[in-house]
């Protein structure tokens, strides 16, 4: 495992996590509960990616992680009472968001900065 590998996607993670409390609340309020659910679901995509040591394509890997690390939260997510979407909308929006974060977290850890899996 790579230190710089680790800090690089862990602190993508944090940044994923804030965007992610914001994306959410913006739609209502949250409870302090449901924004450190978010928060450390996103920075565990970031961990879990810094610590891998899975040699496959970059955006396999990042994919795969964030939708592995994003299913518990997305079956929590169905239990958030939303008006506007299903209990299984809920469910796949979490699962596609956490994806798209864990792509992000290995595009610039792995592309941008080039610490790749060693």
């Amino acid at each position: 495992m790579s230190f710089k590998r680790f800090i690089i996607a862990t602190l993508v993670g944090v940044v994923a996590g804030v965007v992610c409390v914001l994306l959410a609340s913006s739609g209502g309020e949250l409870t302090r509960r449901a924004m450190a659910g978010i928060f450390a679901s996103r920075v565990l995509i970031g961990f879990v990616i810094g610590i891998s040591g899975l040699k496959i394509n970059w955006a396999l890997h990042g994919i795969g992680m964030g939708l592995i690390v994003s299913i518990p939260g997305a079956f929590n997510a169905m239990m958030a009472p939303n008006p506007d979407y299903s209990k299984w909308m809920m469910f796949f929006m979490w699962l596609i968001a956490g994806a798209v974060y864990g792509f992000v977290a290995e595009l610039v850890t792995s592309v941008i900065f080039k610490a790749k899996i060693t």
